[in-house]
């Protein structure tokens, strides 16, 4: 690893990796794995793919939002927030981490969602990247193993070894999700490019709606995503 990659073991305002909640966690979680980066890097995957609830529905817009802690001690997020706390954890247990961005179009989603959007694109989808054994490997914590139930889709496994992505197809043999575009890897969550690839995607008028609901709502969300109709194409 160059010098220059060694940021991806810093924290940073919002992959907050230093906090005391982010390291306690991440010690917890990795107990008796020793010095193995590779059985650390697995125990904290299944702790955020799990133990985060997945909510398509929780705000984007600003840093705070995707603060690691902040996500940590809300139990929620969506696969970006997911992300930002992978890679902070990574982080406090000395793996170097960063995360990575593409376009999905999601072919299983619920019927609100998709009228909601507009589109089955989902505009830079977030993922966690590790340092191991001398290469980058991508951890998709995004859709925990209930979520998955309901929608026919096995689990993401992650060995810290291979790339952990999206299945093309759910159990079904329906097309699950499919890669549209990479937007690369980042030391921290780029959130002004995150909310530009957004407007891209699904128009000003309607993210800004999502916005001005947001406020509205202190920040919250009013949709519950798991008690809306599941979709399959």
């Amino acid at each position: 690893m160059s010098e220059d990659d060694r940021r991806y073991l810093s924290p940073t305002a919002i992959i907050d990796s230093d906090h005391k909640e982010i390291i306690a966690f991440g010690l917890e979680k990795t107990e008796g794995c020793g010095d193995n980066p590779v059985e650390k890097a697995v125990r904290l995957y299944y702790a955020v793919r799990d133990g985060i609830w997945y909510d398509p529905y929780y705000p984007f817009y600003r840093p705070e939002h995707f603060r690691a802690s902040n996500v940590l001690r809300g139990g929620r997020g969506y696969c970006v927030s997911k992300a930002s706390l992978l890679c902070a954890l990574g982080r406090a247990s000395g793996i170097p981490s960063r995360v990575g961005f593409a376009d999905v179009r999601n072919h299983l989603a619920t019927r609100q969602l998709l009228e909601i959007m507009g589109t089955d694109l989902f505009a830079f989808h977030g993922f966690t990247e590790f340092y191991l054994e001398g290469k980058w490997v991508v951890a998709t914590p995004a859709f925990n193993k209930e979520l998955c139930k309901r929608h026919k889709v096995v689990p993401l496994e992650f060995n810290g070894r291979d790339d952990s992505i999206f299945q093309p197809y759910n159990l079904e043999k329906k097309q699950f999700m499919e890669y549209v575009a990479y937007h690369g890897s980042f030391a921290d969550i780029p959130v002004d490019l995150i909310v530009a690839g957004m407007k891209r995607a699904y128009g000003e008028e309607r993210v800004r709606t999502w916005i001005n609901e947001f406020e509205k709502a202190g920040g919250q969300s009013r949709r519950d995503f798991l008690s809306e109709e599941v979709l399959t194409k």
